[in-house]
C-alpha cells in the first residue's frame, strides 16, 4: 500500500529501462490505500508477482516476507519493491535479509516504510520505526542512489541496487525505534507487546467516556509510563 508521496517516490524513480523485460516482484503488494502495480506493469516487465500475507487486490500468491528465499530462491528478482510493510514486520531482520537475497546482483531495490512521529497503525501489527541514518546502515552492503524522508508524513524512502559480489552485512546488533516500547531497541517481546495492547485499550475504553480535561491527564500519563518503560 502507498501515500501519494510513496506513489510519486516509485513513479519518479523507477524508470522503464530498470523495469522492460525485468522480472518483478511487490511485497506486501495488498493493495489497501494504493499501489504502484499499474505504473510498474506500463513498463512492460517480463513478469510482476505480488505477495502478501493475506489475500486481497494486487495479491497474486501468499507468503511471509521471511519465507521469501524459500519460496522463490535467491537472485530471482530484478526489481524487488515493498512499500510501507516494513514497519509492520516483527522480524525486521530476516525480513530484510530475504529482500536482499532474493534481488538479483544488479536488481534493484524500492522501499518505503513509516518513521518515528507516525501513529500506531496495526493492520494487524505495528512495531518500528525507520529513520534515514537507520536505512543508511541497513543497507550499506548496497549501493544506495536514493535515501530520502517522506515529505507528507514522518517516513523514509529508498531506492538502491544490490552491487555483484554481494556480501551480505549482519544486522544483529542494530537497534530501531519500537512503536511498541517507545524506544530504540534490538527486539520486541511478547511482553511489550501484551503491555502495548493493555495500555492501548485501557485508554481507548476511558476516552469513551473521559471529559476532555481527564483524557488529556491519561495521555500524559501513559506518555510517562512508555518512558519509565
Amino acid at each position: 500500500m502507498c501515500n501519494p508521496a510513496c506513489l510519486a517516490f516509485g513513479r519518479s524513480h523507477l524508470a522503464a529501462a530498470e523495469v522492460t523485460s525485468r522480472h518483478v516482484i511487490e511485497v506486501g503488494a495488498r493493495d489497501v490505500n494504493g499501489s504502484l502495480r499499474q505504473d510498474v506493469e506500463n513498463m512492460g516487465p517480463a513478469s510482476y508477482v505480488g505477495v502478501d500475507v493475506e489475500n486481497g487486490p494486487g495479491v497474486d500468491e501468499i507468503c511471509d516476507i521471511s519465507g521469501l528465499r524459500r519460496r522463490f530462491g535467491a537472485d530471482r528478482f530484478d526489481v524487488v519493491i515493498a512499500t510501507e510493510v516494513m514497519e509492520h514486520v516483527r522480524e525486521w531482520r530476516s525480513a530484510i535479509s530475504n529482500l536482499k537475497q532474493i534481488l538479483k546482483p544488479g536488481g534493484l531495490l524500492l522501499l518505503t516504510t513509516r518513521s518515528r512521529g507516525f501513529s500506531y497503525h496495526g493492520y494487524p501489527y505495528d512495531f518500528w520505526r525507520y529513520e534515514i541514518e537507520d536505512m543508511r546502515t541497513i543497507f550499506s552492503d548496497f549501493s544506495v542512489d536514493v535515501v530520502e524522508a517522506d515529505p507528507l508524513s514522518p517516513g523514509v524512502f529508498v531506492k538502491a541496487h544490490k552491487p555483484v559480489g554481494f556480501e551480505e552485512r549482519p544486522l544483529d546488533e542494530i537497534e530501531l525505534y519500537s512503536i511498541v516500547t517507545r524506544r530504540r531497541c534490538r527486539d520486541v517481546s511478547d511482553v511489550d507487546i501484551l503491555v502495548r495492547k493493555c495500555k492501548r485499550r485501557m485508554r481507548l475504553s476511558a476516552e469513551r467516556v473521559l471529559p476532555v480535561p481527564a483524557k488529556s491527564a491519561l495521555r500524559k500519563l501513559l506518555v510517562w509510563g512508555n518512558r519509565r518503560h
